[in-house]
């Protein structure tokens, strides 16, 4: 009986009108990497996640998942458990599974070309040497057309290896900015879900572009 129950939960909910979205944070699991600048895609997922009320409790596709639905919008959230360089192996099957196309697949990625906290919507590109991104469009047969929330968390100081800048948790003024930046990124991700996407990136990567500007040359 419960398998029957999850069959039609599973085909009400990939059948809702409009088709649901994705969304999915990079990271790695456990609490040595719990508030480090590489897992910021979780704590994204975790803010929007918390804002809509969206509880993750199950285990599908080795992901923390959870669904629900956002102003009438069906919506699926991810966070992959297979460590960062692996996420495709948990969002390639997840996508599958739901028939999504990849334009309704957002991916949550931290981003040193970015200033710390500042934030872009983009509806596709490379991987630009993110290991989580590579094995992502790894799982997707290639294909990097999928849309991306990139979280900016600025670049090491002097001659810093990025890895462990990557592993190392905010001091105090860059959790600062990124708290705020994850107040700001779960509001565009509702847009998203209600306006579409590139309506919504449009007005969004206006105004980040001028905290760009104001955030660049500040020291974090």
């Amino acid at each position: 009986m419960n398998e029957m129950l999850r069959r039609i939960c599973r085909r009400n909910f990939c059948t809702c009108s409009p088709r649901p979205w994705l969304f999915v944070g990079l990271g790695n699991p456990g609490d040595k990497y719990r508030g480090t600048r590489h897992n910021v895609g979780f704590e994204m997922l975790d803010a929007f996640a918390n804002s809509q009320g969206i509880h993750m409790e199950t285990v599908h596709c080795k992901a923390m998942f959870g669904k629900g639905f956002v102003n009438g919008i069906p919506v699926l959230l991810a966070k992959p458990l297979t460590y960062m360089n692996l996420s495709g192996e948990s969002i390639g099957p997840l996508a599958a599974y739901y028939k999504l196309p990849l334009n309704r697949v957002v991916v949550f990625h931290d981003d040193m070309d970015l200033p710390c906290g500042v934030l872009r919507l983009h509806p596709k590109g490379g991987h630009n040497r993110h290991n989580g991104l590579k094995s992502v469009i790894y799982h997707f047969r290639g294909n990097g057309e999928f849309p991306r929330l990139r979280i900016g968390i600025g670049r090491p100081p002097g001659q810093m290896d990025p890895k462990a800048f990557m592993l190392q948790k905010f001091n105090v003024t860059a959790r600062e900015r990124i708290d705020a930046a994850l107040l700001e990124g779960a509001h565009a991700l509702e847009q998203v879900l209600s306006k579409g996407f590139s309506e919504s990136s449009n007005c969004f990567n206006t105004a980040q572009k001028y905290k760009h500007i104001r955030l660049q040359t500040l020291p974090t």
